[in-house]
């Protein structure tokens, strides 16, 4: 035994000394979440609370991506949805600032934080028993198996295997699926494809310009914090960085540099610096480059950046604001990873264009019936930077809020396989709006629902139940159906947004500013014909029945079910009325409104259960 002991503490001394690498054992999980940025997170949350066995991998130390690691920590959008895990996330920073109005430092968004503290909140919301998070790990490449993918990472010098039945792309520019063999678009689609009208005649491989952000601190009155002049700094490249006029809006330019810099302030005198005209923006495509062909590109974004802020220093005289110090573990206090606010677009089961997002339910695709994340903020692209780009005005598309179709994360041709982040199904002009941080964050929450479900059935993400993952989503209090009027807290909440999700009893959309809007308008009296014709898209039984443009009261509410179901008596609805606490008595003659209407047709006749395809069509 002795000799044998020796033996291997000479064989383990000959392979330290010789430097031969170590062979990892190889690491099996159920899901792998490749990107540990806003989607990889909420997905890797939502998955382990569902039981299954998660392993994120991370290239940096943080998890956020693009809310963090990248200092984009200003919410754009879903302040009147506070949608499932985004909802989470932000009283986590409520909690931690003071409540609401201590994040509302900056006219650009409700809620600003430090990126640090971002970070700090997201890994506290990941303490899930289910989920496993490595950092500082690359992947270099992946195989299909018959188990589902083998995954080669490298942590440092040291290379390690993982098994994963499911695989979830959360990468930044949709690495993964594109390695994997799915199809996929970068640039702009033609208006001839998607029938979009604000499209270009013919596609381009144009992109969003990206940011390089990079994060002040007010080091106070009287400090000098100005940097070195960076190679190449032109001042009139910066000429119009003041003017903070409202691209939405009619009006001429309005130059307040102090308004400007309080575009992006955050909590504890710090400044996000992310900012479009003649600011920080550049262009540069990078997405099919080589990671090292891509670190050499991004020494641009980052000297850019450094010209504007040069800039902001000198001609401006912010001299007392400089880097933030306390930020990001980098040597030069930089991001980690820069914004990109575009990458390549998979080719899905679902490709959501604008006329879904314009007109819901005017569309031969029903795609809102499989909502499962939803948004609000306006179309919003950036290609000030490239002259080539063309001439539209992205801003004045006018769209109401809307709901991402969960076929969109679906690839088509590739097995076990889910798209997050901004690489979803989606036209260019579509992901101006679908790229936003609180959309993506409900986008990962989807991914990891989706996973969940895939996993615990056997099945391929194409076979899941629609209906099963919705429910998964709004027992997690997320938003299928983007209705600002009613929140999660409310008690009907679920049952409004089923029947919404079905059709039967459709919202109202209108463009608002930059929060688009949604309402269901629970209180509204509801008429006999409005809730028979939303049934008779699902009961052939009601093709006959004749409705008038009255107020529905109980007593027809009753003859309207007792159509499809017989068993359904007058006396079984009133009674159910009074299970549910629905109004103060039980009589024929009781009107009801479009919330009271929802909840009994969702418990008594569960038009939800009717399962639906990925164009949301019935089966």
């Amino acid at each position: 035994m002795a000799l044998i002991k020796k033996s291997c503490f000479f064989l383990l001394f000959w392979l330290v000394a010789a430097k031969v690498p170590a062979i990892a054992q190889t690491v099996k999980t159920e899901l792998l979440i490749i990107g540990g940025g806003a989607s990889g997170t909420t997905a890797g949350v939502q998955a382990a609370r569902m039981g299954t066995n998660v392993l994120i991998i991370e290239e940096t130390q943080w998890l956020g991506g693009m809310l963090t690691s990248a200092g984009v920590s200003a919410i754009d959008g879903n302040h009147q949805m506070p949608s499932g895990l985004w909802g989470e996330f932000r009283q986590k920073l409520y909690n931690y600032y003071g409540g609401p109005a201590a994040v509302e430092t900056g006219w650009v968004s409700n809620t600003l934080f430090e990126p640090s503290v971002g970070n700090k909140l997201l890994k506290e919301l990941a303490q899930e028993k289910n989920l496993t998070i490595w950092y500082n790990t690359k992947w270099e490449d992946l195989k299909k198996t018959e188990y589902g993918w083998k995954v080669t990472v490298r942590q440092g010098k040291k290379k390690r295997a993982v098994e994963a039945k499911l695989i979830i792309d959360a990468t930044e520019l949709g690495d993964v699926m594109a390695k994997a063999g799915a199809t996929y678009d970068i640039g702009m689609d033609s208006r001839y494809e998607t029938g979009e009208e604000f499209a270009p005649e013919k596609a381009n491989d144009i992109i969003q310009d990206m940011t390089y952000v990079v994060v002040l601190k007010d080091y106070g009155k009287g400090k000098d914090k100005t940097i070195k002049k960076p190679a190449g700094y032109n001042p009139k490249e910066f000429d119009c960085a003041c003017d903070v006029s409202d691209p939405a809006a009619d009006g001429g330019p309005n130059e307040n540099c102090l308004e400007m810099m309080g575009y992006g302030k955050l909590p504890n005198n710090k400044y996000m610096i992310n900012w479009p005209k003649c600011g920080n923006d550049i262009y540069l495509n990078i997405i099919e480059k080589s990671p090292e062909e891509r670190a050499e590109a991004l020494k641009e974004a980052k000297l850019h950046t450094l010209r504007f802020l040069y800039y902001l220093q000198t001609e401006l005289g912010f001299k007392n604001l400089g880097i933030a110090d306390d930020e990001f573990p980098t040597a030069d206090k930089l991001p980690m990873i820069p914004y990109h606010r575009e990458s390549r677009r998979v080719d899905g089961l679902a490709r959501f264009a604008l006329q879904h997002v314009a007109k819901p339910f005017d569309q031969k695709e029903a795609y809102y019936r499989t909502g499962i994340a939803v948004g609000d903020y306006t179309i919003d692209h950036h290609h000030l930077k490239n002259p080539e780009a063309p001439d539209i005005d992205f801003v004045k598309i006018k769209v109401p809020s809307y709901n991402v179709p969960l076929g969109s994360l679906i690839p088509k041709g590739v097995e076990d396989l889910i798209v997050a982040e901004k690489s979803i199904s989606v036209t260019n002009i579509v992901n101006g709006a679908t790229r936003l941080q609180p959309v993506v964050l409900g986008i990962g929450q989807a991914a990891g629902a989706l996973a969940g479900v895939a996993l615990k059935n056997n099945v391929e993400p194409r076979e899941v139940s629609i209906r099963e993952v919705q429910q998964v989503l709004l027992d997690s209090k997320a938003y299928l159906m983007p209705y600002i009027d009613v929140k999660p807290q409310d008690p009907h909440f679920q049952a409004i947004q089923r029947i919404g999700a079905t059709g039967i009893l459709k919202g109202v959309g209108l463009p608002y500013k930059w929060a688009n809007q949604t309402w269901f308008y629970p209180e509204r009296p509801i008429s006999e014909y409005e809730l028979v014709s939303g049934l008779k898209l699902y009961y052939e039984e009601l093709k006959a029945f004749q409705a008038s443009g009255q107020n529905l009261t109980l007593k027809v509410f009753a003859e309207v079910l007792s159509a499809i179901d017989p068993a359904l008596t007058y006396e079984k609805v009133a009674a159910e009325w009074v299970k549910l606490q629905l109004g103060e008595q039980a009589a024929p003659e009781v009107e009801l409104n479009r919330r009271q209407a929802a909840v009994m047709v969702d418990q008594l006749l569960n038009p939800f259960a009717k399962p639906v395809d990925f164009n949301g069509q019935l089966l």
